[in-house]
């Protein structure tokens, strides 16, 4: 049998023909009711106005925000998050809030917080330390809206400390044990696979677990069928395992993103 999870769109990988508040609207027509988006401004703290549009986009396109990543630095390049970096505190806690907003208008739950890249000048152990308390920050912030933060090991960065699952498990843990009970894991099936990972145990292991799951395939990032990750198999064999949440199409299409959804029929 194949699995019967619903799917959300990742509007900042997806239909990047578009300007970002087009793109909603071009997901509703190629027939979903839901998107997810990496942080959509150039800045932590954009002006109000732009969030206004930004919510708009998402209302008048008849679609439901599922997901959304905290502000990550330059995504991709050099930052790959600001969770750790102990010189942009107040700048991603500023963001938290915003984020929040954002919940609280469009239902949005599941929130990514990119660990980010090491830094030369910091102690590894210091970029922890602030990983760690801004995450129990971050899950403050939108515990309010019933929001869990999620964690990410990605991969194409040497220097990201959160490789594996792993590696993403076990700083969960370690939010959780500094009191912030709603942080979970992101099973990107795409970047584990691509780390090293055998994705197949990982869902054996924790599928139960999982906060959210996205995909690509691999290698090439590409639509489902673009590579040779089983991604159906391991998507049933998630769902089996208990997970029940949806699966973020987060791939880079190489046809006209309109066009990539044929592996769905």
């Amino acid at each position: 049998m194949s699995h019967t999870l619903g799917h959300t769109v990742n509007c900042s990988l997806l239909f990047t023909e578009l300007p970002v508040n087009e793109r909603p609207r071009a997901a509703r027509d190629a027939g979903f009711d839901a998107v997810e988006f990496w942080w959509p401004f150039d800045t932590a703290t954009p002006p109000q106005s732009d969030i206004d549009a930004f919510i708009s986009a998402i209302e008048n396109a008849g679609v439901r925000l599922t997901g959304l990543n905290f502000f990550a630095g330059q995504l991709p390049g050099p930052d790959r998050g600001v969770l750790s970096h102990p010189d942009r505190i107040a700048e991603f806690r500023a963001n938290t809030e915003l984020v929040a907003q954002i919940a609280e208008r469009t239902g949005a739950t599941g929130f990514n917080a990119l660990y980010g890249r090491t830094q030369d000048w910091a102690d590894p152990a210091e970029q922890h330390r602030t990983a760690l308390e801004n995450t129990v920050a971050a899950a403050e912030a939108v515990a309010r809206v019933g929001g869990t933060v999620l964690i990410e090991p990605i991969s194409g960065a040497d220097d990201y400390p959160l490789k594996t699952a792993a590696d993403g498990l076990a700083f969960v843990e370690e939010a959780r044990k500094a009191g912030a009970d709603n942080v979970a894991f992101l099973a990107d099936f795409f970047h584990l696979a691509v780390n090293g990972d055998d994705v197949a145990r990982v869902v054996r292991d924790h599928a139960a677990e999982f906060g959210h799951i996205q995909i690509a395939d691999a290698p090439g990032r590409g639509e489902p069928g673009s590579g040779d990750l089983p991604l159906d198999a391991l998507l049933t064999d998630a769902q089996s395992n208990g997970y029940s949440g949806l699966v973020g199409l987060e791939y880079k299409p190489t046809v006209p993103s309109a066009e990539s959804f044929g592996w769905m029929r």
